[in-house]
């Protein structure tokens, strides 16, 4: 997102997190497109003897090994959700700017992001039923499975933003392992309330179905319940976001 170290500031990462809600509700909406689609999830439906899994994690792990290959995870804004599988990319390197601390690198919840998509998130906004396309459904989980996880890894570069700012405010509690000081000194309430407000309303106007015919009133209808941004913001975006800070705060010293 930011070329140049000087280039990271505050206002510049909130910047980014606020483009970062553009693609999340426009995955939301992409992923509503389509019902739950069980066998999309079924461990038993694909008919391989090369791989044991479900169709997503097929479509996931292999689209991970060709993105790999491509470069994607040479980006420190990129965490891949099945690491063991890569291999290492056969592009030119980019120089991209090294402004996060080396124990960045062995920061990743993506498991954990993982299941509360499927087993919290999913049953919130898309209808129960089978349309059939298992494939189109999956590749619309990754997307917003990478973009959520893009948002809420993005914590680390605000964490050290936010570090280098006020190094006198974290030192102390980082040196004492203060998990829940740090998570005190990260967490504004106002502004957390004013992320989800702009989520949903961003939710709500992506969403709506637009006509031509001044007559028609589907203008009102919406592809989604927009609420649904909101409460993936406050339930899991926000919160692991912060995860991610002080996680990356704690290895910050060493």
């Amino acid at each position: 997102m930011a070329t140049a170290e000087n280039e990271y500031t505050l206002d510049s990462v909130r910047k980014a997190l606020v483009r970062e809600e553009d693609t999340i509700v426009f995955g939301l909406i992409e992923r509503a497109k389509f019902p739950f689609n069980f066998h999309t999830y079924d461990q038993n439906y694909l008919q391989t003897p090369d791989f044991r899994g479900s169709l997503v994690e097929f479509v996931v792990q292999n689209t991970e090994i060709v993105q790999a290959k491509a470069g994607r995870y040479e980006n420190p804004e990129e965490n891949p959700f099945f690491p063991e599988n890569l291999q290492s990319s056969l592009v030119p390197s980019y120089p991209f700017t090294k402004i996060l601390h080396s124990g960045a690198a062995s920061i990743n919840i993506n498991k954990s992001l993982w299941k509360i998509y499927f087993d919290d998130l999913l049953p919130l906004f898309v209808a129960s039923g089978d349309d059939g396309n298992y494939a189109q459904t999956a590749a619309s989980d990754l997307s917003l499975l990478q973009a959520i996880s893009k948002r809420v890894h993005y914590g680390k570069f605000v964490a050290e933003v936010k570090f280098r700012e006020s190094p006198q405010d974290y030192e102390p509690l980082i040196r004492a392992k203060d998990r829940e000081g740090l998570m005190k000194l990260l967490t504004f309430k106002s502004v957390e309330e004013m992320v989800k407000k702009r989520v949903e309303k961003k939710a709500t106007l992506f969403g709506q179905e637009i006509s031509l015919d001044s007559n028609d009133d589907s203008k009102e209808k919406q592809r989604f319940d927009p609420s649904v941004a909101s409460k993936l913001y406050e339930k899991w975006v926000i919160p692991l976001t912060k995860e991610v800070q002080v996680d990356y705060l704690l290895r910050r010293l060493d």
